[in-house]
């Protein structure tokens, strides 16, 4: 439940703070007041897209800020939790949302700074809004059933349904390649295992191609380097009386003369010794590669064949070695499964009838649970229209099979006759707008007494658009009565309906002749009384109006 909600600086309002405690509070006002903002407001708080061009003018931001009662220990609390948001003792939390003219918006829920859409997701839990715009689902199939589904209650079905949905089309979908593709497949699969047999006979390893090129460039210029490792391991410790050998053992045993009277040379005497041994390996090993060195000219012959094949192989796959080595393993997946080509035909194909069956199943579970749940529907909703001046309308739900989709196998339609003996006719077509209207805040009640937990929150914009009269005192009283176990906030223009509230708060527009604020303020007594005549007759000051004004208001307070 929201307990409070102040605005700043938010189109033509400038400061405002709206006590918002149980039961049913209106907000009415003359049009372009700034109503529209009380709920720009509202609709930060619940996580909606923030709009720069909402910022009062002259303004450098614009703050949304409200209480929320959060119940210790539910999702809403948890989700808040882990995203840093602290809850106050009393077990509530205070959101604020600022929109910058010119800078990026900021949510704090808690005292920390989250996403937007984490404050839109737990929002989705308090609260429920409904606007005119919302009539409009009644005009769709769709929004029909999705509807019905949520008054139905069959969410893991759905879910179980979508899933099915999934493997089947994947399922189909890959059976429809094979067997579509079913030629083309298996002449690449020919070509392949052609390729596949290409480089079995070569039979490449990999890095070979670099390998052969190092061992060709010395076998080209064998000479060069056996001349090369020769003075070399001469130099090192060949037959002259100078040699590195011979050199730094005569260091070492000049400085371990002098070490032995100086034993801070011992370290340095070491790190000769050192020289003089690894000297000496490294001229053992460069007499051992002299040794290995192949001057036979057919093994220069036989490295350049190797090359070559390897080159011509490269060509026909049309990539490196590398390259050939992993086509090479999606030549022989390909081939290996031409070779068993029917077998997996015929096991996509069993696959393919399993989900079938598996989505029709649950299908066919889905349209049991809708049209059980169709018929609760309308008589809940006609339950609702009976107290909303429309006691003679039948409303229905009708839930006809259709092909297999995505969303099941049922085509869902609401249908309305009007009066007795009329005929049931879509309820788009049936309904005039008023009756729209008074059918969505039936569906909306019955919905909310179905799924919704007792001190939710719903808002209703305008919900009594193209409502008048009896009708209009119907839909005041019905609003009344769902406020007893939830929280309603509703902006209206009708008397009838703002009789009916626990808190009235009027949203009035003033101006210097300069600048335009408006006014927001909650009025009881005479001040109440004065609105409702003005929404009843545009003059607050109208004796006849004031008169009509204290009647309803009187009556709706004694009303059942």
């Amino acid at each position: 439940m929201l307990r409070e909600l102040a605005i700043e600086n938010l189109g033509v309002i400038e400061s405002a703070r709206i006590d918002l405690g149980p039961g049913l509070t209106c907000v009415t006002g003359e049009t372009g007041a700034g109503k529209t903002m009380v709920l720009t407001g509202l609709g930060l708080i619940l996580g909606s897209r923030s709009v720069p061009a909402t910022v009062r003018t002259g303004a450098a931001a614009a703050l949304a800020e409200a209480i929320v009662d959060v119940a210790p220990g539910s999702w809403p609390a948890e989700r808040l939790e882990e995203a840093g948001a602290a809850l106050d003792d009393d077990g509530t939390v205070i959101v604020s949302r600022s929109v910058g003219a010119s800078t990026r918006s900021r949510t704090v829920v808690g005292g920390r700074t989250v996403p937007q859409a984490v404050l839109a997701e737990v929002a989705a839990h308090w609260v429920t809004v409904h606007g005119q715009s919302d009539q409009a689902r009644l005009r769709s199939s769709a929004e029909q059933r999705a509807i019905l589904d949520e008054y139905a209650d069959h969410a893991d079905l759905l879910d179980s349904y979508a899933a099915a949905w999934r493997r089947w089309r994947d399922a189909r979908d890959a059976l429809e390649r094979m067997e579509s593709g079913a030629e083309q497949a298996r002449l690449e699969a020919a070509r392949m295992r052609d390729d596949l047999a290409a480089i079995d006979e070569v039979a490449p390893e990999a890095g070979e191609d670099q390998a052969l090129k190092d061992q060709i460039e010395v076998l080209e210029n064998a000479e060069s380097v056996r001349t090369g490792v020769a003075a070399a391991r001469e130099a090192i410790d060949g037959d002259g009386e100078t040699t590195l050998v011979i050199a730094a053992e005569a260091a070492r045993r000049a400085l371990g003369e002098a070490a032995r009277h100086d034993r801070a040379l011992a370290d340095l005497e070491n790190r000769l010794a050192d020289v003089a041994y690894g000297a000496a390996d490294v001229a053992q090993e460069l007499a051992s590669y002299l040794d290995r060195m192949d001057a036979d000219p057919s093994r220069l012959d036989e490295l350049q064949q190797r090359r070559a094949a390897l080159g011509s192989l490269m060509r026909r796959i049309g990539a490196d070695l590398d390259g050939v080595l992993a086509y090479r393993d999606r030549a022989a997946a390909a081939v290996a499964e031409d070779d068993s080509w029917d077998e997996h035909l015929a096991a996509r194909r069993g696959d393919e009838r399993a989900a079938a069956a598996e989505v029709e199943r649950l299908a066919d579970a889905l349209s049991a649970s809708r049209r059980a749940g169709a018929d609760r529907l309308a008589a809940d909703v006609n339950a609702e229209l009976a107290g909303l001046a429309m006691p003679d309308a039948s409303f229905a739900v009708e839930v006809d099979r259709a092909e297999l989709r995505h969303s099941g196998a049922d085509e869902v339609r609401m249908t309305l006759a009007s009066h007795p003996g009329a005929p049931a006719r879509p309820v788009a077509l049936a309904a005039s707008g008023g009756e729209l209207s008074r059918i969505m805040l039936a569906l909306e009640v019955s919905l909310a007494r179905h799924a919704a937990a007792p001190g939710h929150t719903f808002v209703f914009d305008e919900v009594d658009a193209g409502v008048g009269g009896r009708a209009a005192v119907a839909v005041g009283r019905r609003l009344a009565e769902l406020a007893r176990t939830h929280q309603v906030l509703v902006v209206t223009h009708l008397a009838q309906v703002a009789a009916h509230a626990d808190r009235h708060v009027v949203v009035a527009k003033a101006t210097d002749g300069a600048i335009t604020r408006a006014q927001v303020r909650e009025v009881a007594g005479d001040a109440r009384v004065e609105e409702l005549a003005r929404l009843l007759s545009g003059h607050e000051d109208s004796k006849t109006a004031l008169a009509h004004a204290r009647e309803l208001w009187e009556a709706s307070r004694v009303a059942p």
